[in-house]
């Protein structure tokens, strides 16, 4: 299907839907369909964004700068999200317990504001990856229109150039907890340490990428062409990390990809 096709029906199905919450992040997939909405519900629509120590303040920041050139009704909500101990906990399930403790939060904002319907930005590329997180959200009867449109990651990209949107070429982002190994305890401090050494590095002009927390080990993932800048500025970057904690610093050879520590389970 044309990006046209794909957009044409993702607007019939939030038309049917009605009055809609989303469920927003900033990133490419939750404002594509917070712009649908708004397109589709007009006045009936609004945005939740829900703010833990989980989420790095620059997200925060960008999707605050997105929302408001875009014109989307934002709401910033505070979740207590580290007063779980399931979640802090880590297991592999950990996004299962996360989208259980965010449901509560987004039906009280939905109720207050009369929307029947929450939606989020999931689309058919995640359904193949480990996403405990969608189960425990459509249990929670969150609606995801992209699924429902047969819309893929690309496809997302695709229509949101077509539509001129700023974050077509976003990178894609996860949450800090997501560079922490399943099994180990996750910490606000671990959380902080991790989210000042990817905004170090993304400040030396590195694109994609994750630094991942092994102990006091920090392994950075980037793309293969970002790899010469991390070498070149090899002491800046070793000196600036292990003042942040770690011990040891490594460049992964694999390089960057989505969800690298599911790769052991």
């Amino acid at each position: 299907m044309t990006a046209r096709t794909n957009h044409d029906d993702l607007r019939k199905i939030v038309a049917g839907h009605g009055p809609m919450l989303v469920a927003y992040s900033g990133g490419v997939d939750s404002t594509l369909l917070a712009v649908v909405a708004r397109d589709v519900l007009g006045e009936k629509t609004r945005c939740v964004l829900l703010d833990s120590p989980v989420v790095p303040r620059s997200a925060v920041e960008q999707a605050q700068e997105i929302a408001c050139e875009l014109g989307l009704g934002l709401d910033i909500i505070d979740v207590p999200l580290m007063s779980n101990a399931e979640f802090r906990m880590n297991p592999s399930d950990r996004c299962y317990f996360c989208k259980k403790v965010s449901a509560v939060h987004l039906r009280k904002r939905a109720a207050e504001l009369g929307l029947a319907c929450i939606a989020d930005g999931i689309n058919v590329s995640d359904t193949g990856e480990h996403r405990p997180g969608f189960r425990a959200s459509t249990e929670e009867g969150i609606v995801h229109p992209f699924i429902e449109a047969g819309i893929t990651k690309q496809d997302i990209r695709d229509i949101a150039r077509d539509l001129d949107l700023p974050v077509w070429q976003k990178p894609s982002a996860a949450c800090l907890a997501s560079r922490i190994p399943y099994g180990d305890a996750i910490t606000e401090g671990k959380l902080r340490r991790i989210e000042e050494a990817e905004a170090y590095l993304t400040s030396l002009g590195i694109g994609q990428l994750r630094v991942r927390l092994h102990g006091g080990l920090a392994r950075i993932e980037v793309h293969k062409e970002d790899r010469k800048k991390i070498l070149e500025q090899q002491s800046a970057v070793v000196k600036k990390l292990k003042q942040l904690g770690f011990t040891y610093i490594t460049l992964d050879i694999e390089g960057y990809r989505s969800g690298s520590m599911d790769e052991v389970l």
